[in-house]
């Protein structure tokens, strides 16, 4: 079985673009989602995959990932997924930990998230400056709820 253990947080400053490792654009749309998991296809430079991911709110998932052709994910997206999800993800390193900082486009423009993908929920780990507000809890920073409800018709957003 596949678990995710995973920190989000929303970003205090741009000091982490001085740290990028490498970067890729990203587009991604959901084929389902329900109380109890999401389907999502995603296709980036480097291929595409089908992903399924437990609805569980916090930081520990079960998740599964599988690799399939990037013309049928093309595909996927333009017939059967809804509304999708367009980012620039940013490896970001931190003594020798591996931030993903998403800069989001699109509908969910001026969203920029940072993600830790972690052993355990209990490890340790940097917290570097411009680290910001922890996110993990909040279901509408999930990628299956910014497709949904993108961050640009909140009514709090800035």
């Amino acid at each position: 079985m596949g678990r995710e253990i995973e920190r989000k947080f929303l970003l205090a400053s741009d000091a982490w673009r001085d740290r990028v490792v490498r970067a890729q654009r990203m587009r991604q749309g959901y084929l389902c989602g329900n109380d109890r998991a999401s389907i999502r296809v995603r296709v980036d430079e480097g291929g595409a995959n089908l992903n399924i991911k437990s609805a569980t709110l916090g930081v520990e998932r079960d998740e599964y990932q599988y690799d399939i052709p990037v013309d049928e994910a093309h595909r996927l997206l333009d017939t059967l997924a809804g509304p999708q999800v367009e980012k620039t993800r940013h490896w970001v390193d931190v003594e020798g930990w591996e931030y993903e900082v998403d800069v989001f486009e699109g509908a969910n423009a001026g969203l920029i998230v940072a993600e830790l993908e972690l052993p355990s929920s209990d490890a340790e780990f940097p917290r570097p400056d411009w680290l910001g507000e922890e996110v993990s809890h909040d279901p509408r920073y999930y990628n299956t709820e910014l497709a949904r409800n993108p961050y640009r018709e909140w009514p709090d957003a800035s």
